[in-house]
């Protein structure tokens, strides 16, 4: 085995325990808010992906290292561009009244929030990261 296909199949590795971990994140509804170590587990990933292609691979020890690269870039940009970030002036604390809204419900239906008046209700909003 040549050692660019070793260190492609390190850097594929890498990248799929670090998209399954981020994975376990979201399905959590847990992100954490410093996603440093993740940009830099995808980056390192890139690196080791491109290293591989120096060092040099066979024809089927390149796709680890490729699809390493193309899944660290992936996930770079999408965390980089996607912060969570709240604005205090429109933050709605327990006990607070709602402002009206409408959306769909699981039916397809419109879902206005005036019928909820006079009751005592639990809303909860997730929002995926993707």
């Amino acid at each position: 085995m040549k050692v660019g296909t070793k260190f492609g199949i390190a850097a594929f590795a890498l990248a799929a325990c670090t998209t399954v971990l981020w994975f376990y994140f979201v399905r959590q509804v847990n992100l954490p808010e410093d996603r440093t170590g993740f940009v830099v587990a995808f980056l390192v990933a890139v690196s080791l992906g491109i290293f591989a292609f120096i060092k040099g691979t066979s024809w089927l020890g390149g796709i680890p290292p490729a699809v390493a690269v193309l899944m660290g870039l992936f996930f770079t940009f999408t965390i980089a561009v996607s912060s969570q970030s709240v604005e205090q002036d429109k933050v709605i604390a327990v006990g607070d009244v709602i402002p009206n809204f409408s959306a769909l419900d699981d039916k397809g239906q419109i879902f206005d929030s005036e019928g909820l008046q006079g009751h005592l209700v639990l809303i909860k909003f997730f929002r995926a990261h993707w």
